[in-house]
């Protein structure tokens, strides 16, 4: 796919971005679990004082594929790193460079912004992107366990004593 290009999200994408990720979240069986509403995208991405950033990826001008990171910090380095929060291409455009580019694009922006880790999560069954992100060098943080608290449990947390 020559005809790839990566560009920075824009306000007009966000129907499509919203789209993506449904498609997104049905491709992982979760497609019920998106709350996000255009409304929230739009804040996150473009509000004011937005710390949440897109990419589109584009064949020939039609978005095939998006990437949305933020920026997170290491005491240990004591630098910025960026956190990919997801990653998707389009079904019949995987296999061609679209995801590579995305991640190429996130690593070149990383190194010119003075980070040091480019991170991100997958879930343990989807062996095709493990495959891929281990292609490109990429290995999981066996050591690290990830955690969540949200719905009731947060808010119990939040008025615990």
């Amino acid at each position: 796919m020559t005809n790839l290009k990566i560009r920075p999200a824009r306000p007009n994408d966000v129907t499509r971005i919203l789209a993506f990720v449904h498609a997104l979240a049905a491709y992982e069986n979760a497609e019920h679990q998106v709350e996000a509403t255009e409304k929230d995208i739009r804040l996150a991405l473009f509000g004011e004082g937005a710390t949440t950033h897109g990419l589109i990826c584009e064949l020939d001008g039609q978005p095939i594929g998006f990437a949305v990171y933020f920026y997170n910090f290491s005491t240990w380095t004591g630098k910025r790193g960026i956190y990919l929060e997801d990653l998707f291409v389009d079904p019949e455009y995987r296999g061609h460079g679209a995801g590579k580019a995305l991640l190429k694009y996130l690593a070149q922006h990383a190194l010119s912004n003075d980070c040091r880790r480019f991170e991100w999560s997958v879930l343990d069954w989807n062996e095709p992107s493990i495959a891929f992100y281990e292609s490109l060098g990429a290995r999981p943080m066996k050591e690290w366990i990830g955690y969540r608290i949200d719905g009731e449990a947060l808010q119990q947390l939040a008025d615990s004593a």
